[in-house]
């Protein structure tokens, strides 16, 4: 297929079907700062759809095949089904149609593009990479699946050459970016409702490590087995490793892990060059930090420019966010889905929760991924003290017979299934004591309930 030349659609209309997502909003957002005009459509309206009108995106919050009349591409999400009265109507006039992938190559392709991937931590490896860089006096462009807390925006044209794109694995379409470079935190299986197998996941991180530019290189993560088994089939590519393993290019070692934080000192090839200093908590997030230091270091920066950066992250959201703290109950919102996720992240929050409880709200994503990891679900929850599992949010999937959350809690020693979002907040309002710890976990709607409960906390001690 003849890629489509990015100035070739300056003054041309975009038009975005579920324009409102986090995805498809940073693609609109990099799309008007390029002269192009934007329209778009979602089912809601929504801060992030006022947000792009302001910018003077046209945007219907309702479908239908009027809203694509005159558009001289068409980009849609995965999220989006064929049968949409848009879908029907661009095909019916014949316009070209993008996947929100391949449009993103377009906005990329005049860059040095850095795509992130991996299973977990591409966003908040994006994101710390955007801000790294833009410590060592790079203004990156940039294209994330979350806000970085400290800019609170997901998307940003600048004036650098490189562009860092956060590269998502669930349908495949990654193979569409092309990168010069790119880092790989980790292969795993997931998304199963389009990977049936482990081996289908690796096979398409195989295809993905296969786009990358032979002139660049691919940075991956040598404390896990998946991302080991990818650099054996990358052939000649440049490959540089991370984490805590002997071997790797960048090594950290004198790790600390408190409670709001984390600090380890970096090796490059064996030459300590600094100590990484986040206010993000966990080994996790340590190891994304080295991705970025090892990245970035190849790239051509200065080490303590990146690190200099690196100190200065504030996270992004729904990545372990602090909603708020009231008479000594600390408010925890986080997007963790899959069991490995849910185990770092409450890991970290058992350090931030202290002497105090840890209570957790978790609301399964998709049936397919509850049937395939109900047992790994309740093996990760049971680190926390109290554990409510509210019903699987089903996304775009339809219903599998005999698959609800009480899998999960039936195999759990403290989960507790209780669907209603009503009863579950106002349990944990009258219930939360000063020092517990409450998050709200999924990627659903799940969210929606830690703000609730922030209030109804405020209401109760004031």
């Amino acid at each position: 297929m003849t890629r489509i030349k990015l100035n070739s659609l300056t003054g041309k209309r975009i038009h975005f079907i579920g324009i409102g997502g986090a995805g498809m909003s940073g693609l609109a957002r990099i799309a008007l700062s390029h002269a192009i005009i934007v329209s778009g459509s979602d089912a809601k309206d929504s801060s992030v759809v006022k947000a792009l009108q302001a910018l003077g995106a046209s945007i219907s919050t309702k479908h239908g095949a009027e809203n694509v009349e005159g558009a001289d591409l068409v980009v849609y999400s995965t999220a989006i089904a064929p049968s949409n009265p848009e879908m029907v109507r661009a095909q019916e006039l014949g316009l070209k149609v993008l996947t929100r992938a391949a449009a993103l190559a377009v906005l990329m392709s005049e860059s040095k593009s850095i795509a992130v991937a991996g299973t977990h931590g591409k966003t908040t490896t994006s994101s710390m990479l955007a801000v790294a860089l833009q410590a060592c006096g790079e203004d990156p462009s940039f294209a994330i699946g979350g806000t970085i807390t400290a800019s609170g925006s997901n998307a940003h044209r600048g004036t650098g050459n490189i562009f860092v794109a956060e590269a998502d694995e669930s349908d495949g379409s990654f193979v569409e970016y092309h990168p010069f470079a790119a880092i790989v935190t980790n292969v795993e299986h997931d998304h199963v409702d389009f990977f049936a197998t482990p081996a289908d996941v690796e096979r398409a991180f195989q295809a993905f490590a296969a786009t990358i530019n032979p002139q660049g290189f691919l940075t991956y993560c040598a404390d896990d087995s998946g991302a080991r088994t990818l650099v054996t089939q990358t052939g000649e590519l440049k490959t540089i490793s991370y984490g805590v393993a002997e071997n790797a290019d960048l090594r950290l070692d004198h790790i600390e892990l408190g409670a709001t934080g984390s600090k380890a000192r970096a090796l490059w090839h064996g030459k300590a060059i600094g100590f990484i200093e986040l206010v993000v908590p966990g080994q996790h997030n340590l190891l994304n930090a080295a991705a970025v230091l090892a990245t970035g270091i190849e790239l051509g920066f200065a080490p303590a420019d990146l690190l200099t950066g690196l100190a200065t992250f504030r996270g992004t959201g729904r990545r372990f966010e602090l909603v708020g703290t009231v008479h000594g109950i600390r408010v925890v919102d986080d997007y963790g889905h899959h069991p490995t996720e849910i185990e770092v992240t409450l890991t970290a929050a058992r350090r931030f929760a202290g002497d105090g409880r840890l209570l957790v709200i978790f609301q399964p994503h998709r049936y397919s991924r509850t049937q395939a990891f109900a047992a790994g679900f309740a093996k990760a929850l049971d680190v926390a003290d109290r554990v409510i599992v509210l019903e699987v949010y089903a996304a775009s999937e339809k219903p599998i017979p005999g698959i609800t959350s009480q899998l999960i809690t039936d195999a759990m020693e403290k989960g507790e299934y209780i669907p209603n979002f009503i009863e579950v907040t106002d349990l944990i309002i009258n219930s939360a004591q000063p020092g517990d710890v409450v998050i709200t976990l999924g990627a659903g709607d799940v969210s929606s309930l830690a703000p609730i409960i922030f209030d109804g906390l405020s209401r109760r001690f004031n």
